[in-house]
């Protein structure tokens, strides 16, 4: 019987995607868990699998158009085979989680006697993008693993679970495998590590002349930084500048030890390390204002602004200042690596606290960036440069610099406060050891 391609539900909070390009078009063979349609939710673009294998035998949803969670976008069965032209949504909103791919069901015979129920096979279950990347990675087999999730769907957590409960780890990258940090052994340490990425300009949209239609992206990020700027909240910015001779000589001393562990400790997780602490110390940063009140954060969850070449994109770090400077590097890598790649899942996007932009990465020096609403502030760090400074002594000298710039809410902030926030990452990061 046909199986349905369903439009899943991709977060707590997402509850309608756009189709935005068909990797496979009718008549296609497709395999298990091969991607076949590209959707957009938000910033984020995620890639559809096949629930099962066969052939695509009929597209009921055009790529541009917006649909809710739980609407049929294909469905996949032997070549040849009929389907209807038209079919229903299945309820997903109400679930709460993604929605489920399961075959049409054939009405059954008054006379015939109740089956029993088959136990629940994640074969027949939606499986996400996240959990269908990592089952391809390390060659597992869905339908093995007993989901906990709703209706018996496979979770991230389930797989992963299920993957590390094996005793054999040849699959594993050699930094994920138990006790790496006393096995693994190379002679370049530096190898071990994932590689500083290239920033490069983006390429260009068309050629002079042309009309370039916008993204889903690009619409959402207009929309998003016009509500910001000019209708939400009045932006303040405040520059310091810090010394990052400390940051440099222990990043100096740990980044091989970093690297034999696969992790490659970029100033990203240390600028994410002091703004953490510095929130942890002025909790009124981490807030959102609000008509009745300022709410004040529980957790601290800080975005990371991830450049691409269509636009921005901004994965959370969750509770960052329980994190060690390690295990944020290794965070850090992960987001951004995925962030490029389209791999993120929306909930990592989602639920950011604070915001920190680097895009001293491309040169800049320092900037005035928007805050990402409802946020109460966003750092912008720049590049970090060698310049003559004249220490307390009055002696010139030559120190790695970097600005910071603290764009702010001046509903929620005044100049002190806020100065004093950004005084608080300077110090941290100075005084590091």
């Amino acid at each position: 019987m046909p199986t349905k391609v369903i439009m899943p539900q991709m977060g707590e909070s997402v509850v309608e995607g756009t189709v935005g390009k068909w990797l496979k078009h009718e008549g296609d063979a497709v395999e298990q868990y091969e991607p076949i349609v590209e959707v957009e939710t938000d910033k984020v673009t995620s890639e559809v699998t096949a629930v099962t294998g066969g052939t695509l035998l009929k597209i009921y949803v055009d790529e541009g158009r917006t649909v809710d969670a739980g609407t049929v976008l294909a469905m996949i069965g032997e070549p040849g085979e009929a389907v209807p032209d038209i079919v229903e949504s299945e309820v997903v909103a109400a679930l709460g989680h993604a929605a489920r791919g399961s075959e049409t069901p054939a009405p059954a015979a008054a006379s015939s006697p109740a089956p029993e129920p088959a136990p629940p096979r994640a074969s027949t279950t939606h499986v996400t993008p996240v959990v269908a990347r990592i089952a391809a990675e390390h060659n597992v087999d869905v339908s093995r693993i007993q989901g906990t999730g709703h209706g018996g769907r496979v979770t991230k957590k389930d797989i992963m679970a299920y993957i590390e409960s094996q005793p054999a780890e040849a699959d594993l990258p050699p930094w994920e495998r138990p006790g790496s940090g006393d096995l693994f052994k190379i002679e370049d340490a530096e190898a071990a590590a994932p590689p500083d990425h290239v920033h490069a300009p983006p390429p260009a949209p068309g050629r002079p002349g042309d009309l370039v239609p916008h993204s889903t992206m690009r619409k959402r990020i207009a929309e998003h930084m016009v509500l910001s700027k000019l209708h939400t909240a009045p932006h303040v910015t405040t520059v310091f500048e810090a010394n990052m001779s400390a940051v440099m000589a222990h990043r100096a001393a740990h980044k091989a030890d970093f690297a034999r562990r696969g992790i490659n400790l970029t100033f990203t997780a240390y600028f994410a390390a002091a703004t953490a602490e510095a929130l942890r110390r002025h909790p009124h940063v981490n807030s959102q204002w609000r008509d009745d009140g300022v709410l004040l954060k529980p957790e601290i969850n800080i975005g990371m602004a991830v450049a691409l070449d269509e636009g921005l994109i901004v994965p959370v770090i969750k509770r960052a200042d329980e994190l060690s400077l390690a295990g944020l590097a290794r965070l850090v890598n992960d987001l951004a690596a995925r962030a490029r790649s389209n791999a993120l899942a929306p909930d990592e996007v989602q639920g950011g606290t604070f915001t920190i932009t680097n895009h001293g990465v491309a040169g800049s020096l320092f900037a005035t960036p928007i805050i990402n609403q409802p946020q109460t502030g966003i750092l912008g760090v720049g590049a970090i440069k060698k310049r003559v400074v004249v220490l307390d002594n009055d002696a010139i000298a030559v120190r790695p610099m970097v600005y910071l710039s603290f764009t702010f809410d001046h509903r929620v902030l005044d100049g002190a406060s806020a100065d004093w926030f950004v005084a608080e990452i300077v110090k941290l990061l100075e005084g590091w050891g």
